[in-house]
């Protein structure tokens, strides 16, 4: 199988990453909104930290394979290279058909595909074109903007474009137009690639209702959690429901709970403010315990789903569903300001690589402190830089194996 996640926490066996690029340093301070950043990392730095967790992550057996160089291997294919490169444009959204064509013979003229596929991610400058008469109202308006296509800085994120669930993927659709084109690259290897194809969707990216992978959890092989935050709508959790209980063969979820987490930044997905760390330990951030929207979602009769809200704290939920008396770590003890401030830096997103052990940001040390006493084993890698992107170590990778 491609694809075999059925837990937060059973021994991870291979990961997919994205090593972060040229897209990092094609952040400005005026477009930083537009492309969801806070903050512009130092790409150096970044990239060290980054090659420091997939180490951390070999050294544990677990097998790192990378976004850029399994699109690479697609595209070898002289056929789909043509596809993906008109794809690419069309998503990119470029109107005038003179820049298309400008566009189209810059990308094609990429011998090597991993630097094609690595310059589509990191944005493509107006002045890498020859420069063009502006005739449309619409270069006028962009004509101060310095890219031909946007830059794709949150790709290092590889939770997010899709979500492993059992032997499934749910290839998102993502909260926005900036985030939404790095699909692309999952979509054609989920599509094309030796190694994946064929494996069955629970979701599209071309659904109508936004959905990301950091707000999908696998609490069990029957248990799925999802949170509706900012950034996954009630709708598209409705919409992989049905496809779970009734249309893909092969796993065996039983039960959604859907989480209704604050909408903000700060809280933007549900893995931000909980992960699992142990058979029986979650951390949290201490402001999601309630009061607390919680839904159950099962079968319901014929092929309708049946949605009932849960009266119960999240340790009670929790408990249920994993038959056990579930303890809640908190991030920074607890305390107001240093779980603010750790939650920021991402102290609540850890990635588990087996029950009770998991990789941890060094810049969250209060929690980290607690994490280990209540026996938990921590890989601490350093996150100066990455954490500037608002994303801890379970945003960073995206499990395809986990061990039974």
């Amino acid at each position: 199988m491609a694809i075999k996640v059925t837990s937060e926490i059973k021994p991870l066996k291979k990961v997919l990453l994205h090593r972060p690029g040229a897209e990092i340093e094609n952040l400005t301070p005026e477009y930083l909104e537009r492309l969801l950043f806070d903050d512009i990392p130092f790409l150096e730095v970044a990239q060290k930290e980054h090659d420091a967790f997939a180490q951390v992550l070999r050294d544990n057996g677990v097998e790192v394979v990378y976004l850029h160089k399994l699109a690479a291997e697609v595209i070898a294919d002289p056929k789909l290279k043509e596809k993906f490169i008109r794809q690419f444009i069309a998503e990119a959204h470029v109107k005038n058909e003179k820049v298309q064509e400008n566009l189209y013979n810059f990308l094609n003229s990429f011998k090597d595909n991993e630097e094609l596929i690595r310059k589509t991610m990191a944005g493509i400058n107006k002045s890498e074109l020859p420069k063009i008469e502006t005739v449309h109202l619409a270069d006028y308006v962009e004509e101060d903007y310095p890219f031909v296509t946007d830059p794709m800085p949150n790709l290092y994120f590889t939770r997010d474009p899709f979500a492993s669930i059992g032997n499934t993927i749910s290839m998102n659709k993502m909260y926005s137009v900036t985030r939404n084109r790095e699909t692309i690259y999952s979509d054609y290897i989920f599509n094309y690639h030796p190694d994946f194809k064929g494996t069955k969707r629970a979701y599209d990216r071309t659904f109508e209702s936004h959905i990301e992978g950091g707000d999908i959890l696998n609490l069990t092989e029957k248990v799925l959690a999802i949170g509706i935050s900012q950034r996954t709508e009630a709708p598209a959790i409705e919409r992989i429901a049905k496809s779970l209980f009734f249309e893909t063969e092969g796993n065996k979820i039983e039960t959604i709970l859907a989480f209704k987490i604050p909408n903000s930044r700060a809280y933007m997905h549900l893995d931000t403010v909980f992960t699992q760390v142990d058979y029986d330990k979650f951390t949290i951030h201490p402001q999601i315990e309630g009061p607390l929207q919680i839904f159950e979602i099962t079968k319901g009769q014929g092929n309708d789903i049946k949605i009932v809200e849960i009266e119960m704290t999240l340790q009670e939920v929790l408990s249920k569903y994993l038959e056990c008396d579930v303890k809640l770590i908190r991030c920074g003890g607890g305390d107001y300001v240093i779980s603010q401030r750790e939650q920021w830096n991402d102290g609540s997103n850890t990635l588990c690589i087996r029950p009770g052990e998991v990789v941890v940001y060094s810049r969250n040390y209060v929690t980290n402190k607690i994490l280990e006493d209540y026996g938990i084993k921590i890989h601490v890698i350093p996150s100066s830089e990455l954490s500037r992107g608002r994303g801890g170590p379970r945003c960073m990778s995206m499990p395809l194996i986990r061990e039974a």
